[in-house]
């Protein structure tokens, strides 16, 4: 699991190749050793977060993301536009995002810590389903 968003720097090509940010080297790498990745994130004023989009700038042109099996979490079926964004900008990157992982998990504003949504069982079993679909595109990605 990443949560470093805020380490990387706003994206500005100039500091890629040899003057290259630590805290981008080591997001383009653990990325890299990834087999899939899971994404969840809120929706702000209709768009994706300027840190999450940021992160996916840095990562455009080095390629860690291409053809590599994406999942989208969403917590609110009010919010539309940012996954939307999200499946695109990640299409354009290459990346392969998986419909059958990508869900809305409906918390319906509720703020749940992790142990909370294990605990509900509706919401535990479509959050496993979704991890197993996309464990399953990692695994034949991998074999491909």
């Amino acid at each position: 699991m990443y949560g470093g968003l805020a380490e990387l720097p706003a994206f500005n090509p100039d500091l890629d190749g040899a003057r290259t940010p630590e805290a981008v080297t080591r997001f383009r790498a653990m990325l890299q050793a990834c087999d899939a990745v899971l994404i969840s994130s809120p929706e702000y004023a209709h768009g994706v977060p300027g840190s999450l989009k940021n992160a996916l700038d840095w990562v455009v042109a080095s390629g860690e993301l291409v053809d590599k099996p994406i999942a989208l979490i969403n917590t609110s079926a009010r919010a539309t536009h940012a996954w939307s964004s999200l499946v695109e900008t990640l299409s354009v990157m290459s990346a392969r995002v998986v419909l059958d992982a990508s869900i809305t998990v409906p918390l319906g504003g509720r703020s749940m810590q992790a142990a909370e949504i294990v605990a509900d069982a509706a919401l535990a079993t479509a959050v496993k389903s979704a991890i197993y679909v996309l464990a399953s595109e990692a695994r034949e990605a991998r074999v491909a």
